[in-house]
């Protein structure tokens, strides 16, 4: 769909950028327009200012997954493999994959701050099946996260009281989660802020701890330096180790893209989002590459405790095994508080994800009616109701059979995660083909990712890659034989989009592969392509490259 009679912005900024440049018309902010909505509700409250955005961006890959998954990541790979999944594969390959995804989904974000984003984008670029299955994936990852998650902090409680019943937590937990709810998104956006800086603060905090220890400052260990990359040794299980971490990467780093469904509720999306996304890469980063090198220099992958690292199961974290070793009595207690807090800050993204997704999804079509209501205060309030009662589920933590619960809901989430990052990736390639065709040029983004169209093929090739990787550990685990239940705990999420892809082209009975480039709808719900002198892109140079570089990423 291509715009019709321009309408420029004025005389000083056309000349600003070039006298022969011509630009695309204003188009109203709204997403009225979108032919894909079909039903039509009240926006949703736009209150998220740029340093909710940021934190929102942490809060949400900073939990469990860290401070306990990572054990077991330890455990079957070793520091070795440990630190290539973090800092080599998590660094250059789902870090750099990361950095690429939201700088994708930043510019989509900035011109086109939508309901659903990343769902939204998929329809209208890729294909409205594609677009539908992942919806529904990610919107179901979140619905089954959040029991995991209250039953994850009901177990970090029992650190200090093993006599008290799981309910009694998950209780608490679950009503303040739905007292947050009541306040809304700037409710959500505080309690995230918050909680994200003493996570943060926390992560600071045993960096600093951590470094003292493997220099012998404290304990009767010695000095540690490298020793236990060198006895026991580095890796462990070879190949299949080095693979056994990508799952819990994902899962660790799952929630990244949330500054993204979050540009819909932005206060102002053209400032928070780029700034977000230049930054908030950089510190997870950090957090997630010196933590978890400092963990593995302080404890040995042979560590028998480390082989119960899995769930919420705080007393086995590689973190507080490393203050234990280290034999200071208090510290232990204070980080768990830290992992009580980081659970339920994942806890409170979850509520955040499933219900603007699903709110997305019904205004399409996509989800019963009843999901697209939103109320005068701007809350998705039958999503929340919808989200809270599965929340309920995690009462199932009572039975004995917690931990085969643990493990099928993460076979929800896990993967699903590179379908998202890819899905993503593919979406802006999509876009960009559209965009050129209709006769745009790229001068009009608002805002340009860092590394455009190739570092869109860059992340998708990875995510592909990733899944591989996963799809063959998956198939022959470490120090076992395939089988069905194994093989599903790592790909449940693969088959459920392949059915709900194949249910939803059946339903509609459209069997297009994606939609042309011509044909894309690059208008509906775009913000306005006012361009203001200000806002003008410098001409590229060699002088001032150093410049644009350091901006481009700080």
């Amino acid at each position: 769909m291509s715009d019709s009679t321009p309408n420029y912005v004025g005389k000083e900024a056309i000349e600003v950028a070039s006298k022969d440049t011509t630009y695309a018309p204003r188009t109203p902010d709204e997403e009225s327009a979108d032919a894909g909505v079909v039903h039509k509700t009240a926006p949703l409250s736009r209150e998220l200012r740029g340093r909710h955005m940021q934190m929102i961006a942490i809060g949400g890959a900073i939990g469990a997954g860290l401070f306990v998954g990572s054990g077991s990541a330890l455990s079957t790979g070793g520091p070795g493999s440990l630190l290539t999944s973090f800092w080599v594969l998590g660094y250059i390959i789902v870090g750099s994959m990361l950095l690429c995804t939201v700088q994708a989904l930043g510019e989509l974000a900035v011109l086109f701050p939508v309901n659903g984003a990343f769902f939204t984008y998929i329809v209208r670029f890729v294909d409205p099946s594609f677009g539908f299955a992942v919806g529904w994936d990610y919107a179901i990852g979140w619905l089954t996260v959040l029991p995991f998650e209250l039953i994850a902090a009901g177990i970090t409680i029992r650190f200090w009281r093993e006599d008290l019943n799981i309910g009694i937590w998950i209780t608490i937990f679950l009503f303040f989660l739905c007292v947050i709810q009541i306040w809304g998104v700037r409710g959500f956006g505080e309690v995230e802020f918050v909680l994200s800086i003493i996570k943060i603060c926390g992560c600071v905090g045993f960096i600093i701890f951590g470094t003292v220890v493997a220099c012998g400052g404290t304990g009767d260990q010695g000095y540690l330096g490298t020793k236990y990359w060198h006895d026991p040794g580095a890796f462990a299980n070879g190949f299949k180790g080095f693979c056994s971490v990508f799952v819990v990467s994902a899962f660790s780093f799952g929630g990244t893209e949330l500054v993204g469904l979050a540009a819909a509720e932005a206060l102002n999306p053209r400032k928070s989002i780029p700034q977000a996304t230049k930054q908030v890469f950089w510190r997870i980063a950090f957090f997630y590459v010196v933590s978890l090198f400092i963990v593995g220099l302080c404890v040995p992958y042979t560590n028998k405790n480390l082989l119960n690292s899995s769930g919420a199961n705080s007393k086995y974290s590689p973190f507080v095994i490393a203050i234990r070793l280290a034999k200071v009595q208090v510290l232990p207690s204070i980080f768990n508080v830290i992992i009580t807090i980081s659970v339920i800050s994942v806890a409170n993204s979850c509520t955040f994800g499933s219900t603007r997704t699903m709110q997305a999804l019904a205004e399409r079509g996509m989800a019963p009616k009843l999901l697209a209501y939103v109320d005068s205060n701007g809350r998705p309030l039958w999503g929340i109701l919808l989200q809270l009662a599965f929340g309920l589920l995690a009462f199932i933590g009572e039975a004995e059979n917690q931990s085969e619960v643990f493990t099928w809901l993460l076979a929800l989430s896990g993967l699903s995660f590179f379908f998202i990052w890819g899905s993503i990736c593919l979406a802006h390639i999509r876009f960009r083909a559209a965009w050129k065709q209709q006769g745009h040029l790229k001068a009009e983004l608002p805002y340009e990712a860092i590394f455009g169209v190739m570092g869109s093929w860059y992340g998708l090739i990875l995510c592909i890659l990733c899944m591989t990787a996963t799809f063959y550990i998956a198939l022959f685990p470490i120090g076992g034989s395939p089988d069905a239940e194994g093989f599903f705990t790592y790909y449940l999420a693969a088959p459920i989009i392949i059915a709900l892809y194949i249910g939803w082209k059946v339903y509609t009975k459209n069997w297009t592969v994606w939609i042309s480039a011509s044909d894309m709808d690059i208008t509906s719900g775009r913000r306005s392509l006012v361009l203001d002198p200000d806002d003008m892109p410098e001409p590229k140079t060699w002088k001032n490259a150093p410049m644009r570089v350091l901006r481009a990423l700080f």
